[in-house]
């Protein structure tokens, strides 16, 4: 099993896959992707003959990589309070 991240969606009826670890993309239908999938999901997939035969949300990666944008974001926001530059 890989790890696979549910990148974006393309008219409402392609699901961009990327998997880092073989650096490649996967389309598919967005009727293939398992049941509550979004945007930035995160996946355990197994590939054969360069397509997707299994693929399964990963609700734990999911929400431990959600953590840390959130943090990070939080970091970034309390660093960005006010301008350094004066208003005239």
């Amino acid at each position: 099993m890989i790890k696979g991240y549910l990148d974006r969606i393309e008219d409402n009826q392609f699901a961009v896959i990327l998997v880092e670890e073989i650096k490649k993309e996967f389309v598919i239908p967005v009727e293939d992707l398992p049941e509550g999938s979004k945007k930035n999901s995160y996946f355990e997939m197994s590939i054969e003959n360069d397509k997707i035969s299994l693929i399964k949300l990963d609700e734990q990666t999911t929400q431990t990589e959600q953590e840390k944008v959130d943090d990070l974001m939080t970091k970034l926001r309390s660093k960005s309070k006010g301008s350094k530059f004066k208003k005239n």
